[in-house]
C-alpha cells in the first residue's frame, strides 16, 4: 500500500481535534481533556485567554482565536473539531461555516436526538456547570426550538462546593469522590422534581467520569461529551468489520 505525504503535516493518525479553554484543573481519565479517555488518538489545541469566566459571560470576542486554533488542528490532519466546554455552543454555527471539516462544539448538540428517542411525555435533564449562564441564547445558538425547550429541565453545579473549588476557582485539587457525589445529587434532584424524566445529559466536559454513577443512581440513559465525541469519531473513521457466518 502506498501513502502520500500531506503538505505541511508532520504527524498523522489523530482524527478528532479538541479545542481547550484555559482552565487549570486536574483533568482525570474520562474528562474530555484527558487523552486516555479515548480508544483512539486525539489532538489538543489550547485557545489562549479563553477562560471559564469569559465562556460563562458569553464573551464572543474570542471567535478569531478559536477559528485560528481550529484551523491549526485541521492543518495537522484532524477530520473533525470539538471543544471541552458545552458553552462553546455559542461558536458552533460560525465555525461550522468557516471550516472544511465537521464541527461539534457542544455536548448540547445531542439534545434534539435525545428528545427524539424518548417519549414525547418525557423530559430531558441537563446537568450543567452553570445553570445561570446556560440561558436561552446558548440553546438558540444550536437551533433548539421552543417546543424542545419545554421538555428540558436543568440543574447547575455553580453552588456545589467542590465543583466550584476545583473548576471555577481552579484551586488545583480535584477529588473525584466529591465530584461524583455532587453530580449524582444534581441528577437525583432533577429526577425527584421531574418524575417523567427520560434521560440525563451531562453538559460539562469534566462530568463524563461520573456518568456511570449517575446512571446507576437514576436508572436512566446518560449522555455526555464523550458520548458525542465517540459518535462523531465513528462517522469520520469507519470501522472495518471482521467475522464469520
Amino acid at each position: 500500500m502506498k501513502y502520500n505525504v500531506k503538505s505541511g503535516q508532520v504527524s498523522y493518525g489523530e482524527a478528532v481535534g479538541i479545542l481547550l479553554i484555559q482552565n487549570y484543573v486536574p483533568f482525570v481519565p474520562g474528562d474530555v481533556a484527558n487523552a486516555t479517555t479515548y480508544d483512539y488518538p486525539v489532538r489538543f489545541q489550547r485557545v489562549p485567554g479563553l477562560s471559564v469566566e469569559r465562556i460563562f459571560s458569553h464573551d464572543m470576542t474570542f471567535y478569531t482565536e478559536i477559528k485560528t486554533a481550529a484551523e491549526s488542528l485541521v492543518k495537522e490532519g484532524v477530520r473533525a473539531i470539538t471543544g471541552d466546554c458545552g458553552f462553546l455552543a455559542l461558536f458552533q454555527k460560525q465555525l461550522a461555516e468557516d471550516l472544511e471539516v465537521p464541527v461539534f462544539m457542544s455536548s448540547l448538540l445531542q439534545i434534539p436526538f435525545i428528545l427524539s428517542i424518548i417519549a414525547q411525555t418525557k423530559k430531558l435533564g441537563v446537568v450543567t456547570a452553570n445553570s445561570e449562564s446556560l440561558d436561552i441564547g446558548v440553546f438558540n445558538a444550536l437551533g433548539i426550538t421552543e417546543s424542545q425547550m419545554d421538555r428540558i429541565v436543568i440543574a447547575g453545579l455553580e453552588n456545589s462546593e467542590h465543583f466550584v473549588s476545583a473548576v471555577i476557582k481552579e484551586e488545583g485539587v480535584l477529588d473525584t469522590d466529591l465530584m461524583e457525589k455532587e453530580t449524582v445529587e444534581a441528577a437525583l434532584l432533577l429526577q425527584k422534581e421531574n418524575p417523567g424524566l427520560g434521560a440525563i445529559l451531562l453538559e460539562c466536559s469534566l462530568l463524563p467520569p461520573y456518568g456511570k454513577a449517575v446512571q446507576e443512581a437514576t436508572g436512566l440513559p446518560v449522555f455526555d461529551f464523550v458520548t458525542l465525541i465517540d459518535y462523531v469519531f465513528s462517522a469520520v473513521v469507519k470501522k472495518q468489520y471482521y467475522g464469520f457466518m
